[in-house]
């Protein structure tokens, strides 16, 4: 086999994947075409690379390595490395299957997901795999066999305990923190609950970002087993661990194209459940005007695709289907969601959010078989109201590295604030979800923790013109000022009077 030994030329760049970058001769000479994958081996280790190449970011001889590369090899620059042509992975002819609209063997959904977890497709062949999920959908056998894969290919938690209780909310809905309600509900019954989130994508926060706010979220295996095991939960950052690192993958080329494949939402969302090793599974799925499922009878749908996935995956599924038409409590954004979360704990937060909480943490109580069927969200009432839960939450937060003893005050939030008063009077009749999103992250959300958005009056509450309506708060003017054009530009809040349009008849002539 032809190969050829270059000096290594360290780029300082993270691409997510293992790229080297050849000069145009030296890939000529090793019967490269771009895209193409290579062999890379030095005496310690071996790894697969993909490799493009060029006549300006390294001469003739030289290997440029991407961070990861780098990295994984523990190179520095002139080290040698030996490169040759690496075969095509067997996976790419499933995937032409897959967009030809067949169905896949188990298999060969095993060989596409042990190639994405190890970096080994290339941009165009994992867009072409998303595409065709997205298009030609999957079977329910493709889709247990697309989740077990997916599992096998990373690690998993075993906390040697039963039952092992999880919930999952698909998303799209501002101010959605109903998990730092729900966790320590749950936990404060005596059940177990290790929850691993995500960060946000596209809203003004994801359930990590609040909960870094009060205390780390970042963990191995090891450490969140402990901490389950201490006090029953946690609430730590899944992308700290590798808990069917394929996923995360074929998110960020869903992120690129703007799909969300059906077949792969389930997939998704299962085998991280069963990574931490969940046996009983709650799903929350929001459905209203800007969420992500709009319509009721999608929303029902996708809630038995769930149930009947979890039934040929062994694993106890419900679902919940619940209100997503505007914000969940009053408060967008890390800080002001803490402090919303915190005071809720307290006794003291807004109904829709002790309203969903409740009724989410009344179900899992049921399915862990600490509440009697139909009494559950009674029970979680009591949790809440007893102060059982808070003083659950102090320790889930003390467990974690952070303060027990922090008040909703105590958090900071952005020094720069502006208001938004009503432009006319009338009544609330439409919060935009999305609009919503979208000024928070122009204010610089999630990375800065004190910048958000806080909604004064929600649907159905009658406002005065000039009357206060929002409230922004950024870390920065710069960041303020994004927001404010974005809200003036898009505003979030709908206010019309109680009539709402004027007919005229006019006379018939002749």
């Amino acid at each position: 086999m032809k190969f050829l030994k270059l000096k290594t030329k360290p780029l300082d760049m993270e691409t997510g994947r293992n790229i080297v970058v050849l000069h145009e001769d030296d890939a000529e000479e090793l019967g490269h075409f771009a895209g193409d994958r290579v062999k890379l081996s030095t005496p310690k280790t071996k790894v697969v690379a993909i490799a493009n190449a060029t006549r300006r970011m390294v001469q003739q001889g030289e290997l440029g390595t991407f961070v990861e590369v780098t990295e994984s090899f523990g190179l520095k620059p002139g080290d040698l490395v030996e490169v040759s042509l690496a075969p095509r992975p067997k996976s790419i002819a499933a995937i032409k299957k897959k967009m030809d609209g067949q169905q896949l063997s188990s298999d060969e959904i095993g060989a596409i997901v042990k190639d994405i977890a190890a970096e080994n497709l290339t941009v165009t062949e994992m867009t072409a795999f998303v595409v065709a999920e997205h298009i030609k959908g999957m079977t329910t056998s493709e889709i247990v066999a697309l989740t077990q894969h997916m599992v096998r290919t990373g690690d998993k938690l075993d906390l040697e305990v039963k039952p092992v209780l999880d919930v999952h909310s698909i998303g799209g809905v501002p101010g959605n923190k109903y998990a730092l309600i729900v966790v320590p509900t749950v936990a404060a019954a005596g059940l177990t609950i290790p929850k691993t989130s995500s960060r946000a994508i596209t809203s003004g926060a994801g359930t990590a970002d609040v909960m870094e706010v009060l205390a780390n979220v970042t963990f191995s295996l090891d450490e969140i087993k402990r901490i389950v095991r201490k006090v029953g939960g946690i609430l730590a950052w899944g992308g700290a661990v590798r808990l069917a690192p394929a996923d995360d993958v074929i998110i960020r080329t869903e992120r690129m194209l703007g799909v969300d494949p059906r077949c792969q939402l389930l997939a998704s969302v299962m085998a991280k459940k069963l990574a931490v090793g969940a046996d009983r599974i709650l799903i929350d799925i929001p459905a209203g005007p800007g969420a992500k499922v709009e319509h009721m009878e999608d929303a029902r749908s996708l809630a038995h695709d769930f149930i009947d996935l979890g039934h040929k995956l062994n694993i106890q599924a419900e679902a919940a289907v619940t209100y997503g038409g505007q914000p969940v409590g009053y408060a967008v954004g890390p800080a002001l969601e803490a402090r919303e979360a915190l005071e809720t704990l307290r006794g003291n937060g807004p109904g829709s959010l002790i309203e969903k909480a409740t009724s989410l943490a009344g179900i899992m109580l049921e399915l862990g078989g600490a509440s009697a069927t139909g009494l559950g969200r009674q029970t979680a009432m009591e949790l809440l109201k007893s102060g059982k839960a808070y003083q659950k939450m102090r320790e889930i937060i003390e467990a974690q590295g952070g303060n027990p003893d922090i008040k909703p005050d105590d958090i900071p939030i952005g020094d720069k604030r502006e208001t938004i008063p009503a432009p006319r009077s009338g009544y609330v009749t439409q919060i935009y979800n999305k609009r919503i999103n979208a000024i928070v992250r122009a204010a610089g959300a999630p990375r800065g923790k004190g910048a958000g958005l806080r909604i004064l009056l929600k649907e159905g509450r009658k406002i005065g013109k000039g009357e206060p309506l929002l409230e922004i708060y950024a870390e920065h003017e710069t960041k303020l000022g994004e927001a404010l054009r974005m809200a003036k530009q898009n505003p979030p809040v709908k206010i019309e009077g109680m009539l709402l349009e004027k007919m005229t008849g006019r006379p018939r002539i002749g």
